[in-house]
């Protein structure tokens, strides 16, 4: 049977196209379907057979900013002809679930989360990149519209899996529909990467991610100011110039790290902290794949993913006080480390293929039956 993978964009290598990676690895033979890429920072992908709209795509390589294109997308995804394939895989955490599949295809959405800025967090977004005045008022107009197509597509996916619990419980509540739940994957290499038998002579704190004001980097710089913490901090984006303005001398920020860098930066840190809320955090678990404790705020998708007092620390509040008291209780426990990491392979790359690859041919048993 035929498989299309479709993603909403793929302007850069994150989270969402770590899966998309997998996904391809699963099924090699498989186009992927999208508005607009940059295959040059796909890293894994840059090679995969990315089909993209020729009109987005144009304008895109001219602003290099694919949020400009968001209006457009929905009717770009409703044009994608996808009648040569029997089964559709969507990886969405906007816009790709709204494909038009043939009658005779199986649709699966692999969904990241109902569109968070649609539905949840539309002031954080709009105050991440700035957006004021008019453009404000029709950024607001246009999210509307973007809600609606958001809640109306959900008819067209047969099947849902979620990546963690938290959105599982968001599509329910939202969409009214089911869903089954496969965490994303770990890439075999943080697994590989060796264990140090001692502590580093020159112990740090790490935070990992895209510098935006709702993953509150700024708690933990207050919180390494304050308890004189030594923090590395890697990742760049639009709130790095006001965290570098808040930062002591103990914090340092590392710009953006090279996949190939990553493991090594995890291994030899003290623990990871990590503040913000996300619906299935990728970075708790590579830390942990490398025998690495994690110190979180204990909501949202980090709960599915750190046991507390044995392979992290949740803390109960998104406070410095609180996350001051997660760092004493941390230097009270004693960590094995290679017991983190055998809790993190339950959620290696092959276990989350082998799951999609159930999950898929359950979804075609279900309901390919009536098409064929």
């Amino acid at each position: 049977m035929k498989l299309a993978i479709v993603a909403d964009w793929l302007p850069t290598y994150g989270g969402a196209e770590h899966v998309i990676a997998a996904l391809c690895q699963q099924w090699s033979d498989a186009p992927v379907f999208t508005t607009v890429a940059k295959p040059s920072l796909l890293g894994p992908l840059k090679n995969a057979d990315i089909r993209t709209d020729s009109f987005l795509q144009r304008i895109f390589r001219l602003t290099s900013r694919h949020q400009y294109l968001l209006p457009w997308m929905p009717r770009s995804f409703e044009s994608i002809d996808l009648s040569a394939y029997d089964i559709v895989l969507s990886s969405s955490h906007a816009i790709a679930k709204g494909i038009i599949p043939s009658s005779r295809s199986v649709h699966v959405c692999y969904c990241h989360t109902p569109m968070r800025y649609a539905w949840e967090m539309e002031d954080d977004y709009l105050s991440d990149f700035k957006v004021r005045g008019l453009l404000k008022w029709i950024a607001r107009r246009e999210l509307k519209k973007l809600r609606r197509f958001d809640l109306s597509t959900a008819k067209r996916v047969d099947s849902f899996i979620a990546n963690s619990t938290e959105t599982q419980e968001r599509i329910k509540r939202i969409y009214g529909r089911e869903s089954v739940v496969v965490h994303p994957p770990v890439d075999s290499r943080f697994f590989d990467f060796p264990l140090s038998p001692i502590p580093n002579p020159h112990p740090y704190f790490l935070a990992l991610g895209r510098l935006v004001p709702y993953k509150r980097f700024d708690l933990l710089i207050d919180l390494a100011n304050r308890l004189r913490l030594p923090l590395k901090i890697a990742g760049t984006g639009s709130d790095l110039a006001r965290l570098k303005s808040i930062a002591g001398s103990t914090v340092e920020f590392l710009g953006h790290v090279p996949d190939s860098d990553l493991p090594a930066l995890y291994a030899h840190a003290q623990c990871l902290l990590f503040p913000q809320v996300e619906d299935a955090g990728i970075v708790p678990l590579e830390a942990q794949a490398c025998g690495v404790p994690v110190i979180a705020y204990g909501k949202g998708g980090v709960r599915d993913v750190v046991t507390d007092s044995v392979t992290g620390v949740l803390v109960a509040e998104q406070t410095v006080d609180a996350f001051a008291d997660g760092i004493a209780k941390f230097r009270g426990m004693t960590w094995d480390r290679q017991n983190i990491r055998s809790h993190a392979k339950k959620f290696h790359i092959d276990v989350f293929k082998e799951r999609m690859k159930q999950e898929v041919e359950s979804a075609v048993r279900k309901f390919g039956n009536d098409r064929s």
